[in-house]
């Protein structure tokens, strides 16, 4: 089986790395978490206008009706720029819980931008204060919710809100959509992780110690090495994932869990080798690496933490 993405999805991510690379999304993070969320609106406009929020909508609701790889691949991208708000949850996870009713199409054009609670994978809404919409999702039935007490996470740019039911109930495939909450989630870490070893390799080079760049230390070759192992063996986990979810395939839990494990782990290693080749200058608040060390540690735990997806890998695979 060939996991290598095809030349037009490498063209649309580039597309994306060109928008989003002009758009100081440090700023936008920055602003975020500080209650304004004009900069990072206008970021989900690029979104809108690559065609980001239309990916995995239906033709038939004015989407876009992609294939659940290219979603990925744009969802890598957009954890490579740490774009702020309920990503996973309105671009991937909303399209399923949301198929038939023609407010999809609200989501394809941007104009509802959505988060989403599922009982037992994820508890709270992310974002539910910049979401035109929130959706409780729990036992193969829907609802509209409202948001309730904020609850900050470690990455202060995601706020958590408890949710409460408030509108009407319509069955949709939660089991589905549970499924791509998680793997959104192991493409984001993916794009986090890259994004935390091209910094680290850049600072690497220019970084001078005893007389030397820190990067010439074989010390540090290895343990930025270790970090391109990791995320190239787990990429291929997430698309291979997003090929048993196109097909209904029975081996799709099995698949997800494997591919959240691995971005977790290969976004964690990222994250501490990170740390160690900038030093302490890498987890002040003003330096924009900051950021990304804590969307890694946020994204771990949503959709289901690595512990919760070993135990279930450890389920399906009878061990």
């Amino acid at each position: 089986m060939n996991f290598e993405i095809d030349e037009d999805q490498r063209d649309f991510a580039k597309s994306i790395d060109a928008a989003l690379g002009a758009a100081d999304l440090p700023a936008a993070v920055r602003a975020w978490a500080e209650g304004e969320t004009g900069p990072g609106r206008k970021v989900w406009a690029t979104l809108t206008e690559l065609g980001v929020t239309a990916l995995a909508v239906p033709e038939e609701q004015d989407g876009i009706g992609a294939h659940p790889v290219d979603l990925m691949v744009a969802l890598e991208r957009l954890g490579r720029w740490n774009v702020p708000g309920p990503v996973a949850e309105s671009l991937a996870v909303a399209p399923v819980l949301l198929a038939g009713d023609d407010r999809a199409a609200a989501l394809a054009s941007g104009e509802l931008i959505t988060t989403v609670a599922a009982v037992g994978f994820m508890p709270r809404a992310v974002d539910a204060h910049f979401a035109d919409l929130i959706l409780i999702a729990s036992g193969g039935e829907v609802q509209e919710g409202t948001a309730g007490e904020a609850h900050q996470s470690v990455d202060l740019s995601r706020k958590l809100f408890d949710v409460s039911a408030s509108g009407p109930t319509w069955s949709g495939d939660v089991d589905r959509a549970v499924e791509f909450g998680a793997l959104a989630t192991a493409a984001l870490l993916i794009g986090a992780g890259q994004a935390l070893l091209d910094t680290s390799v850049d600072y690497a080079k220019q970084r001078t110690q005893f007389g030397r760049v820190i990067g010439s230390y074989q010390a540090i070759k290895h343990k930025l090495a270790d970090v391109h192992i990791a995320l190239e063996l787990a990429r291929p986990l997430v698309y291979g994932a997003a090929l048993s979810l196109a097909d209904a395939a029975p081996e799709t839990a099995r698949d997800v869990s494997a591919a959240k494990v691995a971005a977790c782990d290969a976004g964690l290693l990222a994250a501490r080798s990170a740390l160690q080749t900038h030093g302490a200058i890498g987890f002040t608040s003003e330096h924009d690496l900051s950021l990304w060390l804590l969307r890694v540690q946020a994204l771990r735990s949503a959709w289901g933490d690595p512990a919760a997806h070993r135990r279930r890998l450890l389920e399906v695979l009878d061990v």
